[in-house]
């Protein structure tokens, strides 16, 4: 419980708060809440497993106590040392009988007192017997004596400007969390903006300089090409030209070889 309140009180000091929510910081007894929070107007501890009330400060401007769903089943004296209040609420609590609520009668600026859920309204003519002992009483689990519902305008004006204070204060961190979101978003588009263009630019020259090379690639492969087929050109003239000259040169040889022959045929028949 130390801890929490700590934690709620965001290093102010503790004459400067006037609301401490402490929901289920979980603590069977009260911590560190001292009588140094004199201007503290509402407490909440619901829910933090409180068995006793031993120990809660002197808090002579409180007018708000929310300790529902805990295991309180006595010890309410000690709210007499906070005579403002208005407001208690000890539902879903272990309180069984009527001795328990006597100590609530030395507060005479108390209210409304809820004790929804605690054995104590298993009593015949519970309300009847609440409203007898607290006869300042105006609303007990909720409703008045003549079964109304409690209504908000019930509750002071100094509750009514604190809880007032609080939505304003949540709305002010709504709407900046919302404006320095819509600043972020912005710087975000830009960026990607500037991202994109980059992007492009450089993917323009990537692709004009593939160009420039497949281009020049080309010319080279076409010239290749043009050479190749010209040295064929060349080569099938050669042999050919190198074909009609063997044929040429040995015509006048083969001639002479037949001459030679038929001469030494002539020789050789009788006369």
């Amino acid at each position: 419980m130390e801890k929490r309140i700590e934690l709620e009180k965001r290093r102010r000091d503790s004459s400067q708060i006037h609301e401490l929510v402490l929901d289920n910081c979980r603590s069977t007894s009260i911590e560190g809440l001292t009588d140094e929070f004199v201007n503290l107007k509402s407490l909440s501890l619901i829910g933090v497993g409180l068995t006793s009330l031993k120990g809660f400060p002197k808090l002579a401007k409180l007018k708000k106590l929310e300790l529902s769903d805990n295991r309180v089943s006595g010890g309410l004296q000690v709210l007499k040392d906070c005579p403002t209040l208005t407001i208690l609420n000890l539902s879903n609590n272990k309180i069984k009988d009527m001795e328990t609520l006597e100590p609530l009668k030395e507060l005479s600026n108390l209210k409304s007192v809820d004790l929804y859920r605690n054995e104590v309204t298993q009593i015949e003519e519970y309300r009847d017997k609440v409203f007898n002992l607290l006869p300042g009483l105006s609303y007990l689990d909720g409703v008045d004596k003549n079964g109304k519902e409690f209504d908000s305008d019930f509750e002071d004006d100094d509750l009514k400007e604190m809880n007032g204070k609080d939505d304003d204060d949540d709305d002010d961190e709504d709407d900046e969390d919302g404006g320095g979101g819509e600043d972020e978003e912005v710087d975000e588009e830009e960026d990607g903006s500037e991202e994109e263009s980059d992007e492009e630019v450089g993917l323009k020259d990537i692709y004009r300089d593939d160009l420039e090379k497949e281009s020049d690639g080309g010319e080279y492969e076409e010239e290749d090409v043009v050479d190749e087929s010209d040295e064929e050109d060349l080569e099938e003239t050669i042999e050919g030209e190198e074909g009609k000259g063997g044929e040429s040169s040995n015509a006048p040889e083969n001639r002479g070889t037949k001459r030679k022959l038929e001469d030494e045929v002539e020789e050789t028949e009788p006369q």
